[in-house]
Protein backbone atom coordinates (compact mmCIF):
# COMPACT_ATOMS: atom_id res chain seq x y z
CA UNK A 1 0.00 0.00 0.00
CA UNK A 2 1.46 3.44 -0.82
CA UNK A 3 1.97 5.90 2.10
CA UNK A 4 1.49 9.34 0.40
CA UNK A 5 -0.30 8.88 -3.16
CA UNK A 6 -3.66 7.85 -3.62
CA UNK A 7 -5.59 7.79 -6.10
CA UNK A 8 -5.58 11.06 -8.05
CA UNK A 9 -1.74 12.31 -6.73
CA UNK A 10 -1.39 13.48 -2.52
CA UNK A 11 -4.22 15.39 -1.29
CA UNK A 12 -4.26 15.96 2.43
CA UNK A 13 -5.28 19.27 4.60
CA UNK A 14 -2.36 22.23 4.07
CA UNK A 15 -0.01 22.49 6.30
CA UNK A 16 -0.29 20.43 9.15
CA UNK A 17 -0.58 16.94 6.63
CA UNK A 18 0.66 18.20 3.23
CA UNK A 19 3.25 19.90 5.05
CA UNK A 20 5.93 21.68 3.63
CA UNK A 21 8.83 19.95 4.37
CA UNK A 22 6.83 16.98 2.59
CA UNK A 23 6.50 19.00 -0.50
CA UNK A 24 9.52 19.86 -0.44
CA UNK A 25 10.96 16.13 -0.37
CA UNK A 26 8.15 14.96 -3.02
CA UNK A 27 9.12 17.21 -5.35
CA UNK A 28 13.58 16.61 -5.04
CA UNK A 29 12.38 12.92 -5.02
CA UNK A 30 10.38 13.16 -7.84
CA UNK A 31 12.27 15.60 -9.53
CA UNK A 32 14.55 12.48 -9.80
CA UNK A 33 12.81 9.60 -10.34
CA UNK A 34 10.84 11.83 -13.66
CA UNK A 35 14.24 12.85 -14.62
CA UNK A 36 16.73 10.25 -14.32
CA UNK A 37 16.74 8.94 -18.14
CA UNK A 38 17.42 12.71 -19.24
CA UNK A 39 20.43 13.73 -20.47
CA UNK A 40 19.98 17.41 -20.00
CA UNK A 41 18.92 19.55 -17.01
CA UNK A 42 15.16 19.20 -16.84
CA UNK A 43 12.21 22.06 -16.71
CA UNK A 44 9.30 21.41 -14.47
CA UNK A 45 6.09 23.54 -14.60
CA UNK A 46 4.17 24.03 -11.69
CA UNK A 47 0.67 25.15 -11.81
CA UNK A 48 -1.77 25.80 -9.00
CA UNK A 49 -6.08 26.44 -8.41
CA UNK A 50 -7.18 29.68 -6.08
CA UNK A 51 -6.41 28.26 -2.83
CA UNK A 52 -4.72 30.37 -0.44
CA UNK A 53 -2.45 27.67 0.30
CA UNK A 54 -1.46 27.74 -3.11
CA UNK A 55 1.39 29.82 -2.86
CA UNK A 56 2.90 28.04 0.20
CA UNK A 57 2.73 24.65 -1.44
CA UNK A 58 4.23 26.16 -4.56
CA UNK A 59 7.45 27.67 -2.51
CA UNK A 60 8.13 24.22 -1.39
CA UNK A 61 7.92 22.54 -4.16
CA UNK A 62 9.72 25.18 -6.40
CA UNK A 63 12.73 24.75 -3.73
CA UNK A 64 12.70 21.31 -3.69
CA UNK A 65 13.01 21.21 -7.67
CA UNK A 66 15.62 23.81 -7.58
CA UNK A 67 17.75 21.67 -4.59
CA UNK A 68 17.63 18.61 -6.85
CA UNK A 69 19.13 21.03 -10.09
CA UNK A 70 15.86 21.27 -12.02
CA UNK A 71 14.44 24.46 -13.76
CA UNK A 72 10.66 25.54 -12.92
CA UNK A 73 8.50 27.61 -14.72
CA UNK A 74 5.79 28.83 -12.70
CA UNK A 75 2.67 29.39 -14.54
CA UNK A 76 0.24 29.88 -11.49
CA UNK A 77 -3.32 29.59 -11.77
CA UNK A 78 -4.28 27.46 -14.20
CA UNK A 79 -6.49 24.91 -14.95
CA UNK A 80 -5.39 21.15 -14.26
CA UNK A 81 -5.92 20.48 -17.97
CA UNK A 82 -4.11 23.48 -19.49
CA UNK A 83 -0.94 22.56 -17.28
CA UNK A 84 -1.11 18.94 -18.94
CA UNK A 85 -1.58 20.67 -22.05
CA UNK A 86 1.39 23.41 -21.65
CA UNK A 87 3.79 20.95 -20.70
CA UNK A 88 3.64 19.12 -24.37
CA UNK A 89 3.67 22.61 -25.19
CA UNK A 90 6.78 24.06 -24.27
CA UNK A 91 8.79 20.46 -24.14
CA UNK A 92 9.10 20.47 -20.29
CA UNK A 93 10.10 16.91 -18.64
CA UNK A 94 6.70 17.05 -16.16
CA UNK A 95 4.59 18.99 -14.59
CA UNK A 96 3.06 19.66 -10.98
CA UNK A 97 -0.73 20.52 -9.98
CA UNK A 98 -1.35 21.84 -6.47
CA UNK A 99 -4.99 21.41 -6.14
CA UNK A 100 -7.07 19.34 -4.46
CA UNK A 101 -10.20 19.10 -7.30
CA UNK A 102 -13.12 18.94 -5.65
CA UNK A 103 -12.19 19.17 -2.01
CA UNK A 104 -12.97 22.35 0.20
CA UNK A 105 -10.06 25.22 0.72
CA UNK A 106 -8.37 23.72 3.67
CA UNK A 107 -7.06 20.58 1.48
CA UNK A 108 -4.83 20.61 -1.13
CA UNK A 109 -3.03 18.54 -3.42
CA UNK A 110 -0.46 17.57 -5.35
CA UNK A 111 -0.40 16.13 -9.12
CA UNK A 112 2.31 14.92 -11.10
CA UNK A 113 2.04 14.69 -14.85
CA UNK A 114 4.53 12.87 -17.33
CA UNK A 115 6.49 15.29 -20.07
CA UNK A 116 3.68 13.63 -22.28
CA UNK A 117 0.96 15.73 -20.56
CA UNK A 118 -0.31 12.62 -18.75
CA UNK A 119 -0.46 11.49 -14.93
CA UNK A 120 2.16 9.16 -14.24
CA UNK A 121 1.51 5.45 -13.06
CA UNK A 122 1.41 4.12 -10.09
CA UNK A 123 4.49 2.69 -10.29
CA UNK A 124 6.37 6.30 -10.71
CA UNK A 125 4.13 7.39 -7.62
CA UNK A 126 5.71 3.94 -5.66
CA UNK A 127 9.31 4.96 -6.39
CA UNK A 128 9.31 8.14 -5.97
CA UNK A 129 7.82 7.73 -2.36
CA UNK A 130 10.61 4.98 -2.09
CA UNK A 131 13.06 8.07 -2.67
CA UNK A 132 11.35 9.99 -0.37
CA UNK A 133 11.74 7.91 2.40
CA UNK A 134 15.54 6.47 1.72
CA UNK A 135 19.14 8.00 3.09
CA UNK A 136 19.54 8.58 -0.86
CA UNK A 137 17.60 12.09 -1.12
CA UNK A 138 20.24 13.76 0.70
CA UNK A 139 22.31 12.71 -1.76
CA UNK A 140 19.89 14.69 -4.76
CA UNK A 141 21.66 18.04 -3.90
CA UNK A 142 22.81 20.51 -6.91
CA UNK A 143 25.34 22.47 -5.40
CA UNK A 144 27.16 25.78 -7.51
CA UNK A 145 26.02 26.06 -10.91
CA UNK A 146 23.91 23.19 -10.78
CA UNK A 147 21.14 24.95 -8.66
CA UNK A 148 18.06 25.58 -10.34
CA UNK A 149 16.62 28.08 -11.77
CA UNK A 150 12.67 29.50 -11.35
CA UNK A 151 11.04 31.96 -13.64
CA UNK A 152 7.28 33.30 -13.49
CA UNK A 153 5.56 31.56 -16.32
CA UNK A 154 1.87 33.07 -16.11
CA UNK A 155 2.14 34.57 -19.62
CA UNK A 156 1.84 30.86 -20.93
CA UNK A 157 -1.70 30.80 -20.17
CA UNK A 158 -2.13 32.39 -23.40
CA UNK A 159 -0.97 29.34 -25.25
CA UNK A 160 -3.85 27.41 -23.83
CA UNK A 161 -6.85 30.33 -24.24
CA UNK A 162 -5.42 30.16 -28.07
CA UNK A 163 -5.98 26.24 -27.95
CA UNK A 164 -9.63 26.64 -27.99
CA UNK A 165 -9.88 29.65 -29.98
CA UNK A 166 -8.07 27.54 -32.61
CA UNK A 167 -10.10 24.53 -32.30
CA UNK A 168 -13.66 25.86 -32.18
CA UNK A 169 -13.04 29.17 -34.37
CA UNK A 170 -15.37 28.18 -36.77
CA UNK A 171 -17.69 26.41 -35.08
CA UNK A 172 -20.09 28.69 -32.96
CA UNK A 173 -20.90 31.75 -35.61
CA UNK A 174 -24.08 30.02 -36.54
CA UNK A 175 -25.43 29.96 -33.03
CA UNK A 176 -29.01 31.93 -32.41
CA UNK A 177 -28.97 35.36 -30.92
CA UNK A 178 -31.60 34.13 -28.42
CA UNK A 179 -28.72 31.04 -27.09
CA UNK A 180 -26.94 32.11 -23.89
CA UNK A 181 -24.80 29.61 -21.33
CA UNK A 182 -24.66 29.80 -17.95
CA UNK A 183 -21.05 29.51 -15.91
CA UNK A 184 -20.12 27.97 -12.74
CA UNK A 185 -16.46 28.10 -12.41
CA UNK A 186 -16.57 27.06 -8.94
CA UNK A 187 -14.12 30.03 -7.49
CA UNK A 188 -11.26 27.81 -8.73
CA UNK A 189 -8.63 27.35 -11.63
CA UNK A 190 -11.18 28.26 -14.78
CA UNK A 191 -12.55 31.51 -13.34
CA UNK A 192 -10.00 33.87 -15.94
CA UNK A 193 -9.34 31.05 -18.47
CA UNK A 194 -13.18 30.34 -19.45
CA UNK A 195 -14.54 34.05 -19.29
CA UNK A 196 -11.69 34.81 -22.18
CA UNK A 197 -12.22 31.47 -23.98
CA UNK A 198 -15.95 32.43 -24.24
CA UNK A 199 -15.22 35.80 -25.10
CA UNK A 200 -13.47 34.94 -28.19
CA UNK A 201 -15.20 32.35 -29.75
CA UNK A 202 -18.28 35.01 -29.33
CA UNK A 203 -20.83 32.36 -27.05
CA UNK A 204 -23.00 34.44 -25.28
CA UNK A 205 -22.65 33.38 -21.52
CA UNK A 206 -23.68 34.69 -17.82
CA UNK A 207 -20.81 33.78 -15.83
CA UNK A 208 -20.43 33.29 -11.38
CA UNK A 209 -18.64 32.17 -8.77
CA UNK A 210 -15.56 33.44 -10.63
CA UNK A 211 -14.46 35.91 -7.71
CA UNK A 212 -11.90 33.57 -5.58
CA UNK A 213 -10.71 34.90 -2.50
CA UNK A 214 -8.80 32.03 -1.56
CA UNK A 215 -11.18 30.02 0.69
CA UNK A 216 -14.66 30.02 -1.03
CA UNK A 217 -13.28 27.85 -3.80
CA UNK A 218 -15.58 24.93 -3.98
CA UNK A 219 -17.95 26.55 -1.20
CA UNK A 220 -21.33 25.86 -2.17
CA UNK A 221 -20.69 26.56 -6.16
CA UNK A 222 -19.39 24.77 -8.91
CA UNK A 223 -19.67 20.78 -10.03
CA UNK A 224 -20.25 19.87 -6.22
CA UNK A 225 -23.00 22.00 -6.13
CA UNK A 226 -25.07 21.92 -9.09
CA UNK A 227 -27.93 23.08 -7.51
CA UNK A 228 -26.29 26.80 -7.83
CA UNK A 229 -26.26 26.72 -11.51
CA UNK A 230 -29.52 25.00 -11.66
CA UNK A 231 -31.01 28.16 -10.12
CA UNK A 232 -29.10 30.45 -12.27
CA UNK A 233 -29.96 28.78 -15.15
CA UNK A 234 -34.05 28.55 -14.61
CA UNK A 235 -33.91 32.60 -13.16
CA UNK A 236 -32.23 33.86 -16.09
CA UNK A 237 -33.68 31.52 -19.09
CA UNK A 238 -30.42 30.45 -20.42
CA UNK A 239 -30.07 27.88 -22.99
CA UNK A 240 -28.63 25.43 -20.22
CA UNK A 241 -25.63 25.75 -17.58
CA UNK A 242 -22.03 24.23 -17.44
CA UNK A 243 -20.13 23.68 -13.57
CA UNK A 244 -17.00 23.11 -13.20
CA UNK A 245 -14.80 21.99 -10.15
CA UNK A 246 -12.04 23.75 -8.20
CA UNK A 247 -8.88 22.52 -10.71
CA UNK A 248 -11.58 22.64 -13.86
CA UNK A 249 -10.58 19.11 -15.28
CA UNK A 250 -14.24 18.28 -14.40
CA UNK A 251 -17.54 19.23 -16.11
CA UNK A 252 -21.37 19.08 -15.38
CA UNK A 253 -24.74 20.15 -17.07
CA UNK A 254 -28.38 21.04 -16.61
CA UNK A 255 -30.43 21.82 -18.87
CA UNK A 256 -32.67 24.36 -19.54
CA UNK A 257 -35.06 23.15 -16.64
CA UNK A 258 -32.21 23.32 -14.21
CA UNK A 259 -32.16 19.40 -14.66
CA UNK A 260 -28.47 17.85 -14.18
CA UNK A 261 -26.97 16.37 -16.84
CA UNK A 262 -23.91 14.57 -15.74
CA UNK A 263 -21.10 12.28 -17.08
CA UNK A 264 -22.63 9.54 -18.23
CA UNK A 265 -25.18 11.46 -20.32
CA UNK A 266 -23.02 14.30 -21.57
CA UNK A 267 -20.46 10.78 -22.81
CA UNK A 268 -23.86 9.27 -24.18
CA UNK A 269 -24.57 12.79 -26.07
CA UNK A 270 -20.81 12.89 -27.25
CA UNK A 271 -20.63 9.48 -28.06
CA UNK A 272 -24.02 9.36 -30.48
CA UNK A 273 -22.61 12.74 -31.73
CA UNK A 274 -18.31 11.85 -32.49
CA UNK A 275 -20.26 8.16 -34.36
CA UNK A 276 -22.34 10.18 -36.61
CA UNK A 277 -19.77 12.55 -37.73
CA UNK A 278 -17.59 9.55 -38.33
CA UNK A 279 -15.41 10.70 -35.41
CA UNK A 280 -15.58 8.01 -33.12
CA UNK A 281 -12.58 6.08 -32.89
CA UNK A 282 -12.75 2.37 -32.85
CA UNK A 283 -16.27 3.00 -32.10
CA UNK A 284 -15.36 2.61 -28.67
CA UNK A 285 -16.88 4.42 -25.38
CA UNK A 286 -14.30 4.13 -22.32
CA UNK A 287 -16.16 4.73 -18.85
CA UNK A 288 -15.64 3.38 -15.30
CA UNK A 289 -17.31 0.64 -13.57
CA UNK A 290 -19.09 3.44 -11.48
CA UNK A 291 -20.92 4.42 -14.89
CA UNK A 292 -24.88 4.33 -14.84
CA UNK A 293 -26.51 1.04 -15.96
CA UNK A 294 -28.16 3.43 -18.27
CA UNK A 295 -24.69 4.01 -20.19
CA UNK A 296 -24.28 0.01 -20.87
CA UNK A 297 -27.73 0.16 -22.21
CA UNK A 298 -27.16 3.28 -24.84
CA UNK A 299 -24.02 1.62 -25.89
CA UNK A 300 -25.85 -1.74 -26.52
CA UNK A 301 -28.58 0.27 -28.51
CA UNK A 302 -26.41 2.03 -30.75
CA UNK A 303 -23.86 -0.75 -31.17
CA UNK A 304 -20.94 1.34 -29.72
CA UNK A 305 -18.29 -1.09 -27.95
CA UNK A 306 -18.38 -0.24 -24.19
CA UNK A 307 -14.75 -0.50 -22.04
CA UNK A 308 -15.18 -0.56 -18.38
CA UNK A 309 -12.11 0.45 -15.73
CA UNK A 310 -11.45 0.63 -12.47
CA UNK A 311 -12.36 4.28 -10.88
CA UNK A 312 -10.00 6.84 -11.71
CA UNK A 313 -9.54 8.94 -15.15
CA UNK A 314 -6.04 8.00 -14.96
CA UNK A 315 -7.31 4.16 -15.86
CA UNK A 316 -9.75 5.77 -18.04
CA UNK A 317 -6.92 7.09 -19.85
CA UNK A 318 -4.60 3.79 -20.30
CA UNK A 319 -7.56 1.75 -21.50
CA UNK A 320 -7.99 4.72 -24.31
CA UNK A 321 -4.26 4.74 -25.36
CA UNK A 322 -4.01 1.00 -25.15
CA UNK A 323 -6.91 0.69 -27.10
CA UNK A 324 -6.43 3.83 -29.76
CA UNK A 325 -9.99 5.19 -28.68
CA UNK A 326 -10.72 8.92 -28.09
CA UNK A 327 -13.55 8.99 -26.01
CA UNK A 328 -13.78 8.24 -22.51
CA UNK A 329 -14.40 9.97 -18.62
CA UNK A 330 -16.39 9.78 -15.89
CA UNK A 331 -19.68 9.72 -14.57
CA UNK A 332 -18.36 12.69 -11.97
CA UNK A 333 -17.87 14.72 -15.22
CA UNK A 334 -14.20 13.77 -16.31
CA UNK A 335 -14.04 13.57 -20.08
CA UNK A 336 -11.14 12.95 -21.73
CA UNK A 337 -10.88 13.76 -26.03
CA UNK A 338 -7.46 11.72 -26.46
CA UNK A 339 -7.26 13.50 -30.04
CA UNK A 340 -6.42 16.79 -28.45
CA UNK A 341 -5.33 16.41 -24.71
CA UNK A 342 -4.68 13.52 -22.60
CA UNK A 343 -6.64 14.76 -19.16
CA UNK A 344 -10.24 15.35 -18.43
CA UNK A 345 -11.05 19.22 -19.08
CA UNK A 346 -14.15 20.74 -18.16
CA UNK A 347 -14.02 23.51 -20.37
CA UNK A 348 -13.32 21.55 -23.45
CA UNK A 349 -16.18 19.25 -22.74
CA UNK A 350 -18.38 22.37 -22.57
CA UNK A 351 -17.73 23.54 -25.76
CA UNK A 352 -18.06 20.03 -27.08
CA UNK A 353 -21.71 19.63 -25.86
CA UNK A 354 -22.33 23.25 -27.18
CA UNK A 355 -21.15 21.93 -30.59
CA UNK A 356 -22.89 18.49 -30.54
CA UNK A 357 -26.30 20.14 -29.73
CA UNK A 358 -26.00 22.34 -32.57
CA UNK A 359 -28.81 24.40 -31.66
CA UNK A 360 -31.04 21.97 -30.23
CA UNK A 361 -32.55 21.78 -26.56
CA UNK A 362 -29.96 19.68 -24.38
CA UNK A 363 -33.74 18.23 -22.58
CA UNK A 364 -34.51 16.90 -25.70
CA UNK A 365 -30.73 15.29 -27.06
CA UNK A 366 -30.46 13.58 -23.34
CA UNK A 367 -33.17 11.54 -24.00
CA UNK A 368 -30.78 9.70 -26.06
CA UNK A 369 -30.16 7.84 -22.82
CA UNK A 370 -32.44 6.58 -19.98
CA UNK A 371 -30.52 6.47 -16.77
CA UNK A 372 -31.24 3.95 -13.97
CA UNK A 373 -32.03 5.38 -10.26
CA UNK A 374 -29.10 4.86 -8.48
CA UNK A 375 -28.11 6.63 -5.32
CA UNK A 376 -24.89 6.57 -3.44
CA UNK A 377 -23.66 7.08 0.41
CA UNK A 378 -20.47 7.55 1.65
CA UNK A 379 -19.71 5.57 4.89
CA UNK A 380 -16.91 7.62 7.12
CA UNK A 381 -14.69 4.77 8.86
CA UNK A 382 -11.52 5.18 10.62
CA UNK A 383 -8.70 5.74 7.93
CA UNK A 384 -6.48 2.57 9.03
CA UNK A 385 -9.77 0.28 8.47
CA UNK A 386 -11.37 1.99 5.36
CA UNK A 387 -9.61 -1.28 3.41
CA UNK A 388 -11.05 -3.53 5.60
CA UNK A 389 -15.02 -3.70 4.54
CA UNK A 390 -14.27 -6.94 2.64
CA UNK A 391 -12.38 -8.56 5.41
CA UNK A 392 -15.14 -8.35 8.19
CA UNK A 393 -17.95 -11.46 7.67
CA UNK A 394 -21.24 -9.51 8.47
CA UNK A 395 -20.26 -6.87 6.03
CA UNK A 396 -19.28 -9.51 3.26
CA UNK A 397 -23.05 -11.22 3.86
CA UNK A 398 -24.57 -8.35 3.32
CA UNK A 399 -22.94 -7.24 0.03
CA UNK A 400 -23.50 -10.60 -1.14
CA UNK A 401 -27.11 -10.81 -0.36
CA UNK A 402 -27.90 -7.10 -2.30
CA UNK A 403 -25.27 -8.58 -5.11
CA UNK A 404 -27.46 -12.10 -5.89
CA UNK A 405 -30.83 -9.59 -5.37
CA UNK A 406 -30.09 -7.08 -7.50
CA UNK A 407 -28.35 -9.36 -10.28
CA UNK A 408 -30.77 -8.81 -13.42
CA UNK A 409 -32.30 -5.53 -12.77
CA UNK A 410 -29.27 -3.67 -11.13
CA UNK A 411 -26.02 -3.67 -9.76
CA UNK A 412 -24.11 -2.84 -6.27
CA UNK A 413 -20.86 -1.84 -6.28
CA UNK A 414 -18.46 -0.96 -3.02
CA UNK A 415 -15.17 0.94 -3.11
CA UNK A 416 -12.79 2.83 -1.12
CA UNK A 417 -12.41 6.55 -1.76
CA UNK A 418 -8.05 6.86 -2.77
CA UNK A 419 -8.48 10.51 -1.12
CA UNK A 420 -10.68 10.61 2.62
CA UNK A 421 -12.09 7.53 5.07
CA UNK A 422 -14.91 7.05 3.37
CA UNK A 423 -16.56 3.67 1.61
CA UNK A 424 -18.28 4.79 -1.16
CA UNK A 425 -21.76 2.64 -1.46
CA UNK A 426 -23.38 2.34 -4.82
CA UNK A 427 -26.86 0.60 -5.69
CA UNK A 428 -28.50 0.84 -9.10
CA UNK A 429 -32.07 -0.46 -9.37
CA UNK A 430 -35.55 0.76 -10.69
CA UNK A 431 -37.09 2.32 -7.03
CA UNK A 432 -35.25 5.28 -5.94
CA UNK A 433 -36.97 4.86 -2.62
CA UNK A 434 -36.01 1.35 -1.93
CA UNK A 435 -32.51 1.35 -3.40
CA UNK A 436 -31.73 4.14 -1.12
CA UNK A 437 -33.17 2.19 2.21
CA UNK A 438 -30.46 -0.24 1.09
CA UNK A 439 -27.65 1.33 0.46
CA UNK A 440 -28.47 3.39 3.82
CA UNK A 441 -28.16 0.21 5.85
CA UNK A 442 -25.73 -1.01 4.04
CA UNK A 443 -23.74 2.07 4.68
CA UNK A 444 -24.27 2.43 8.52
CA UNK A 445 -23.41 -1.06 8.83
CA UNK A 446 -19.56 -0.41 7.26
CA UNK A 447 -19.72 2.54 9.65
CA UNK A 448 -20.91 0.88 12.78
CA UNK A 449 -17.81 -1.70 11.92
CA UNK A 450 -14.75 0.38 11.07
CA UNK A 451 -14.60 2.88 13.35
Amino acid sequence: MRKYFGTDGIRRIANTELTPDLVFRVAKAGAYVLAKHSTHTPTILIGRDTRISGTLIESAMTSGFLSYGANVKNIGVIPTPGAAYLTRELNADACVVISASHNTFEFNGVKYFSNKGTKIPDSIEEEIEEIMDSDKLSSLTAVGKNIGVAENGEIYTEKYIEFFVDLFKDDFKNLSKDFCIGIDTANGATYKVAEEVYKRLGINFKIINNNPDGININENCGSTHIEKISKFVKENKLSFGVAYDGDGDRCLAVDENGDTVDGDIVMAILANYFQKEGKLKNNTLVATVMSNLGLNKFTQSQDIDFKQTKVGDRYVLEEMQKGGYNLGGEQSGHIIFLDYNPTGDGILTSLMLIKALNGQKLSEVKKVIKIYPQVLINAKVANDKKFDYDKDEEIKNEIEKLEEEFLENGRVLIRTSGTEPIVRVMIEGENQEYITQKAKALSDLIEKKLN
